[in-house]
């Protein structure tokens, strides 16, 4: 057991590492489906030689190195190397191309790149509107020039503390440009430390890791939380429905971690004798969908599977409890590390139980949040008004302290008195026979009605299938709330999506109503 791990003044990844790396030389700290293993002293020794490199590069602790890498032991080396060293670790999503890929890079202000060889020439496109003196090594086949670490010198120099910078992860960027999150060490050590305490990992689990590392899921929660806990990862380069249970069941995996639309393709996998078959205590799931929850219990034997709700800026502040089965809730605050509040969007005063208003979180523990989103101090202020950190997400909260969440505040529809969740209309919506993808988003109301919203719904029909506007709004009808159905609807090719395919509701609200957009009023 980490002997500092409830002593903030001790939660930094080199502290951590380095007696994990000694105690445990010899056990197997994470392993890739398929591929090699690296033990907890092979770790620790790599990632000093990864630092070496760094150092003799004349990177300084404090400078940038972006990480443009699949899911590898490489990814997992340079995150420990950058550590050590003191750097600051810059993981991009490796799905970003052109502009966006551009738009991180330059305000990362990185001094080196690693990048995967297979994506060198996607950083060759837009490194020359980063910098020229950006330095780019590359990570396997034939010229694999950050092979170079293996003969570095091991790096032997002070190490940073729980308070200095150690990695900078970017938002979605769904309202506006992403946005880098300035995470202290002990800020990520509470996503390893949280995961860990509401899950019971211990060192006999294995985490079966499916999410990117660039995602503080993947990265800080699942193998962070393994190497505190002392475990073993089982690490896979991309998520497979299909591969799923097999992978559990061959490397003996006991936890893993799910978002939405991994269980949804889980749960449609055809049923299969198999499925029962396997060590799998629980499942982190987020959202927790009920029908998920029952799949998971019932067809997959999975004993317990809780929610949580958190963010790259606030940690992961909720987390269900194993003994109590809330599904399609977030759980309950970690007291003793967060406070969080259910507050009115607009005058940031407390609402009343069971009603929805914006959640707000801060920490109880220095360094234990983010320190901000880096070079931009108005956006940094802007959300941590009246002291609280502004989540932008509905939720209700109900007597007993349970967290449900219900939609972001500015896809929250206010209309006839009610804040509708588009959430839960799509959900709905979603549902209907030829419909693909549904989003719901909020237009004037207009003709004098005052500040309230109309209801607007884009649908992207299945191939072949013709959908009729009206017909949609009359099915709307019989499932929604009268306060929920739609006035326009408006069927579309597309939704505008970030690069990480999130509906981008900013775009949708611009475009508003068009001449092709079915109107209730006039039909």
């Amino acid at each position: 057991m980490y002997p500092h791990l409830d002593d903030s003044l001790h939660w930094s990844l080199p502290e951590v590492l380095a007696h994990q790396g000694r105690a445990r030389a010899e056990q197997t700290f994470v392993s890739m489906v398929g591929g090699e293993s690296l033990t907890y002293g092979q770790a620790l020794a790599d990632a000093q030689k990864v630092a070496g490199l760094f150092a003799t590069m004349g990177v300084t602790p404090g400078q940038r190195v972006a990480i443009f890498l699949p899911n590898s032991l490489d990814f997992v080396r340079l995150w420990l190397g950058l550590g050590l060293l003191g750097a600051i670790a810059v993981p991009i999503n490796n799905a970003l191309t052109g502009d966006f890929l551009a738009h991180q890079l330059r305000a990362a202000h990185p001094v080196a790149i690693v990048c995967h060889h297979e994506w060198q020439a996607t950083i060759d496109e837009v490194s020359a509107s980063v910098s020229p003196e950006l330095r780019l090594l590359v990570s396997g086949g034939a010229e694999a020039s950050f092979d170079a670490w293996r003969g570095a010198t091991p790096y032997d120099g002070p190490h940073p503390g729980y308070q200095e910078i150690a990695c900078i992860m970017y938002t979605s960027g769904t309202t506006g440009p992403s946005k880098g999150t300035l995470m202290p060490h002990a800020h990520c050590y509470l996503f390893a430390r949280g995961m860990m305490e509401a899950t019971r990992l211990t060192e006999k689990d294995t985490f079966y890791v499916t999410m990117p590392l660039f995602h503080a899921n993947g990265l800080l929660m699942q193998v962070y939380g393994t190497l505190l806990a002392g475990g073993r990862a089982v690490l896979r380069e991309r998520f497979s429905a299909s591969g799923w249970i097999r992978d559990i069941r061959e490397h003996g995996c006991t936890v893993t971690n799910l978002i939405g639309v991994m269980s949804h393709a889980l749960t449609q996998q055809a049923p299969a004798p198999g499925d029962r078959e396997h060590g799998l205590r629980l499942i982190c799931s987020a959202p927790n969908p009920p029908p998920h929850e029952a799949a998971f219990r019932e067809r997959f034997g999975v004993r317990a599977v809780i929610g949580g709700f958190g963010m790259t800026e606030v940690n992961i502040p909720i987390y269900g409890r194993i003994e109590e089965s809330r599904p399609g809730t977030c759980g309950f605050v970690l007291e003793r590390y967060f406070e969080i509040a259910v507050v009115d969007p607009e005058t940031d005063q407390v609402m009343p139980r069971g009603e929805i208003g914006e959640l707000v979180v801060r920490p109880k523990i220095p360094f234990a949040f983010m320190a901000g989103y880096d070079g931009l101090p108005d956006k940094t202020v802007e959300t941590w008004r009246n002291f609280w950190f502004h989540t932008g997400d509905a939720a209700t909260m109900d007597e007993g302290g349970c967290v449900t969440f219900r939609d972001r505040i500015k896809d929250c529809i206010r209309r006839r008195g009610e804040n509708i969740s588009s959430f839960e209309v799509e959900a709905a919506l979603g549902k209907l026979p030829g419909v693909a993808e549904v989003a719901a988003f909020a237009v004037p109301a207009g003709g004098g009605e005052g500040t309230e919203d109309e209801v607007m719904l884009a649908i992207v029909a299945h191939p072949g299938a013709t959908l009729d506007p009206a017909e949609i709004a009359a099915k709307a009808d019989a499932v929604l709330p009268a306060f929920a159905s739609p006035r326009f609807v408006e069927i579309v090719t597309s939704l505008p999506k970030t690069p990480t395919e999130r509906v981008q509701k900013n775009k949708l609200r611009q475009r508003g109503v068009t001449a092709a957009t079915w109107d209730r009023k006039r039909s």
